[in-house]
């Protein structure tokens, strides 16, 4: 059960009724932008970092290998923290903790700069890890309360911005790289636009106390079922996800065969259906409900992988990759969105179960693909991704917790 302790300073009383309902929609407009920068944020630091990945790569003289073992420190530091950025969400608030680790992941990045040797560069990266998660979790919790003010879905929306940040973020950084700016240079003039952006919106965050029926909860507990199950499900979701991020480029180079430039068509009609899925999935959820789209989602992705690997031309295969985006684009967010509406444990501790065995999807995803790949081939490890998609239609009917939310 939560509590929300926004009160407005209108009355709405008589011949105010009007203003009063007009100044609690745009107040309301205003926190649902403050909690969309938050998420614009997050998504800049992380493509900021990552479209100068190849420079910190040639400063450090790094090989592909050691490159790979040094980025690992990223997810190593989510993992360290997952099974405590719930409870710290809780016990301080979405809205304080969101306000400090952002500034703490920004700042990390920064530090990611000043790297000059393999093990600073993996000590940074760790750090931007752990607060990539905790910041994961406060914004994913201030998305669900706005829900809850809301009262209607607009989680896929706020992901939206983190994926219309992907895209700025690699426009600057190829504006960085045409002004000769050093990644440190670059992280600076992140951080100062990010902190700008978390200044100017801090006090327009959802402040709310989490109490459980209960009133207590023991620190270590039995994960919920059905969160687990949601979870599964991101799994899949996030594998597919994974494997577009880090293999659609080659599977354009190696299997269609595209020329120079062209490699880069799979990738971009991913992302951009990704992006244009998650700013449209709010109307399409309210229109149709969670379970229908959810299942929808699952063969979308199947379908996109499968006509990939049957048709390894430049244009079913970037149409395929279209399908593929559109497909992960509402997933995550809709499951976190229904995991926040659990009523048993807070929304920051349900996020963090679904999200911790989410994540794994990502970080599995990829290197199974490496491993299937060298074993039997890119196109039939891309279709064995593509059960995936099938797994999500036939589970999202098999979850209390999706029924109720329908």
């Amino acid at each position: 059960m939560i509590f929300f302790n926004i009160t407005s300073p209108f009355k709405a009383k008589g011949e105010y009724k009007k203003s009063f309902k007009n100044a609690k929609a745009s107040y309301l407009n205003r926190v649902r932008f403050a909690i969309s920068m938050y998420y614009f944020g997050k998504g800049l630091c992380f493509s900021s970092f990552a479209s100068r990945i190849p420079d910190l790569k040639t400063a450090l003289n790094l090989s592909d290998a050691a490159l790979g073992t040094i980025l690992f420190a990223v997810p190593l530091g989510q993992l360290a923290i997952m099974g405590f950025s719930g409870k710290i969400v809780t016990r301080f608030g979405s809205n304080l903790v969101l306000l400090i680790t952002t500034f703490l992941y920004v700042f990390s990045l920064s530090n990611i700069g000043l790297s000059t040797q393999a093990w600073h560069l993996g000590l940074a990266l760790f750090a931007f890890g752990i607060f990539a998660n905790i910041t994961n979790i406060a914004v994913n919790t201030q998305g669900v309360y706005a829900e809850k003010l809301f009262k209607r879905t607009i989680m896929s929306s706020f992901h939206g911005m983190w994926s219309f940040a992907g895209f700025i973020g690699a426009l600057i950084g190829l504006g960085m790289l045409a002004l000769k700016l050093t990644p440190y240079q670059h992280f600076l003039i992140i951080l100062l636009v990010v902190t700008t952006l978390i200044g100017f919106n801090y006090k327009y965050l959802i402040r709310a106390k989490e109490v459980l029926k209960d009133g207590k909860k023991k620190f270590f507990s039995k994960p919920d079922k059905n969160l687990l199950m949601l979870g599964v499900i991101g799994f899949c979701c996030m594998a597919s996800e994974g494997v577009m991020f880090d293999w659609s480029g080659v599977y354009f180079k190696d299997i269609v065969k595209a020329p120079g430039p062209l490699v880069i068509i799979g990738y971009t009609s991913f992302m951009i259906m990704m992006a244009t899925g998650r700013f449209l999935g709010d109307k399409i959820i309210l229109k149709y409900g969670r379970k229908l789209i959810l299942q929808i989602s699952g063969v979308l992705i199947s379908t996109g992988l499968f006509t990939a690997v049957l048709f390894p031309y430049i244009i079913p295969c970037a149409f395929a990759f279209m399908l593929v985006g559109i497909g992960v684009a509402t997933v995550v967010p809709t499951l976190f969105s229904i995991a926040g509406k659990n009523p048993n444990l807070p929304p920051s501790e349900s996020i963090t179960i679904v999200s911790s065995v989410s994540f794994l999807g990502f970080l599995m995803g990829p290197p199974i693909i490496g491993y299937i790949a060298e074993a039997f081939g890119l196109r039939f490890s891309f279709a064995f991704i593509g059960v995936f998609g099938v797994l999500i239609s036939f589970m999202v009917s098999k979850i209390k917790l999706i029924q109720e939310a329908t």
